[in-house]
């Protein structure tokens, strides 16, 4: 079982009292490594600056380095691209997700198994912090929230990430939990209302419970301690029924207290140690050009390390040279899309490449 952190924000991810509970999340992790997930909201047309927002947050407010990692729209995404932003989740140890829609980010991350992924963070003693209409997606059902309170459909579910299961929870996730800006009718409930919570609640099978959470407010799962703490500024809630358990701000509760059974077994995934980069290069390259199934997890790899020579830490010849290895073998196979990629990455990163009549040479800028 996962030995990490999930913080469940029921929304306030940027406001000034939810600083603190990112500083004590974050204080546990030594270095950090954080990314945020800009799935949630990748239908929107500011995605670049919702992003610039909470990286100027983290930079401003935490004084920490948060990289966003782009996966918009799993269809558009190449594999290739799908393959990176899986590795770099795995391989951060805080994890951020947040505003938008938990219908668009489920249609995203179920294709892409992004479950398996937020496992292994947790596995490795990492921290999950999941809020808003991400958090939605947590549960073993998700509710479409944009589609009931803004469109009208007559309320229904989606199947969740189901992420909680894992650990003895069979509930859903619904934050915003006390809202109130509807002032003269009701938006409690993620903007559902009563009536309408209701109406999803009585639709869902025997034993799956409502695990609610207030705005500004995060219910912190430690898995380690197998114990809840609430911090903030309200309370969580876990509904089964009729009846309602308050999970007050301030206080800690065993996490046996809501559990129906005991966490599921499931192996823990050994956390790989980082191989040196020049050998590494080397021998990606060779699993590159050999094909097969562990080729495209390989170039992810090699493509990640090219990144980082360009920028400086490391000598990139190896690494630009095993790109442009696995770039000569495509368009020997006519697989000239994949070249192009290929291409296109190394420029990215800041790599001249110049095809000639003697084959190419490259240089970074």
């Amino acid at each position: 079982m996962g030995r990490g952190v999930l913080a469940v924000l029921g929304s306030g991810e940027m406001a000034p009292g939810m600083t603190k509970v990112h500083r004590e999340l974050l204080a546990r992790l030594e270095p950090v490594h954080a990314v945020n997930l800009d799935s949630a909201y990748g239908f929107q047309e500011n995605v670049p600056q919702m992003s610039a927002k909470l990286e100027e947050y983290f930079a401003v407010s935490l004084h920490t380095t948060l990289t966003s990692l782009h996966l918009a729209n799993y269809e558009r995404a190449s594999e290739l691209e799908r393959t990176i932003f899986k590795r770099q989740v795995r391989q951060a140890n805080y994890v951020f997700a947040g505003p938008g829609s938990p219908s668009y980010a489920l249609a995203q991350w179920a294709p892409l198994d992004l479950r398996s992924d937020l496992l292994s963070v947790l596995d490795a003693n990492g921290t999950l912090c999941i809020s808003s209409a991400a958090a939605v997606t947590l549960g073993a059902f998700t509710a479409p929230i944009y589609e009931i309170y803004k469109v009208g459909v007559v309320p229904y579910w989606l199947p969740g990430l189901n992420l909680l299961t894992e650990f003895g929870l069979n509930c859903v996730v619904i934050p915003h939990f006390n809202n109130n800006e509807g002032e003269n009718y009701d938006t409690r409930f993620c903007y559902l209302g009563e009536r309408r919570l209701r109406q999803l609640e009585q639709q869902l099978p025997e034993g799956v419970a409502t695990l609610g959470v207030d705005e500004h407010t995060a219910v912190i799962f430690d898995f380690a301690s197998d114990t809840i703490n609430v911090r903030g500024r309200a309370n969580g809630y876990w509904r089964e029924g009729e009846t309602t358990t308050v999970l007050a701000n301030g206080t800690t509760t065993s996490i046996d207290e809501l559990r129906h059974g005991a966490a599921l077994p499931r192996p823990i995934v050994a956390t790989a140690e980082p191989s040196d980069p020049v050998q590494g290069a080397d021998h990606l390259g060779r699993v590159v050009l050999d094909g097969g199934a562990e080729a495209l997890d390989a170039l992810g790899q090699l493509v990640q390390l090219a990144r980082t020579g360009a920028e400086g830490f490391i000598d990139p010849t190896s690494l630009i040279e095993g790109v442009l290895a696995a770039r000569r073998s495509a368009r020997e196979l006519a697989q000239y899309q994949l070249a192009d990629q290929l291409r296109d990455v190394l420029v990215a990163a800041g790599v001249k490449v110049n095809d000639g009549p003697d084959g190419t040479a490259w240089s970074l800028d």
